[in-house]
């Protein structure tokens, strides 16, 4: 390579290196602001339901022009899409962290799980009422539908595995689909239950019942939430 063309190329790295701060700039600005309608939108779900939510709604929650909204998603459909997406990665990522930290134990691992859905951080009553406000519209909507399915099956096939662990080291007579089935309608109960405000369910009331499921379900392994209580 001659001189000049060495210079260029030197010129052209130092050209792209400069800028590369800027591009990372605008992308942070723009996922930023995604995720303020993303977070606005979970707002109005929660407070107007799913069909009530306008494109104009989340933009003066947003504190926003609603151009900037129909620059970020273009749509209603596209804006909902994408919060859905959102609040699954956001759960997803919940309960990887706190399987990892629960250690090697299986029976540890499913209580650790079965706590991380009553944290405060996922389970509150804003967003109870957006995952119902998109349960609503599930059936009638493939594409939620296909997100809704591949995002819980990863979930649902960590329950199983659990199960079918416990009940080899147990010697429980139980299936472990059918185990796995049941733990979580029991949980998306309490769900339920706490997004519609029933006076005898908090947080704390919903895991110590789901604790107590779990010492019913696998007797050997938990010893009843207040055992658990009294240990602790």
């Amino acid at each position: 390579m001659t001189a000049p063309m060495k210079i260029a190329a030197r010129q052209e790295q130092s050209a792209e290196a400069s800028s590369e701060p800027e591009k990372r700039g605008r992308k942070a600005s723009k996922e930023v602001r995604q995720l303020q309608l993303i977070e606005a939108t979970i707002d109005s779900l929660a407070k107007r339901g799913y069909s009530e939510t306008t494109m104009a709604d989340v933009a003066d929650g947003a504190g926003l022009s609603r151009g900037i909204v129909n620059f970020h998603f273009e749509s209603k459909e596209k804006l909902l899409i994408a919060t859905l997406r959102h609040m699954y990665d956001e759960y997803s990522a919940h309960w990887r962290n706190a399987l990892e930290k629960a250690g090697n134990d299986p029976a540890d691992q499913l209580r650790t799980l079965v706590a991380a859905d009553f944290d405060r951080s996922i389970c509150n009553k804003r967003k109870l009422a957006a995952w119902c406000a998109f349960w609503g519209e599930a059936k009638s909507r493939p594409t939620y539908q296909a997100l809704s399915s591949a995002r819980d099956a990863v979930y649902q096939n960590i329950f199983i595995e659990l199960c079918a662990t416990l009940k080899q080291s147990g010697g429980y007579a139980y299936e472990p689909q059918v185990m796995a089935l049941a733990l979580s309608a029991m949980l998306e109960g309490l769900w339920l239950r706490l997004m519609m405000g029933t006076e005898d369910t908090t947080r704390e009331s919903a895991l110590q019942a789901a604790n107590e499921f779990l010492s019913a379900a696998f007797p050997k392994h938990y010893q009843g939430a207040a055992a658990t209580r009294r240990k602790a």
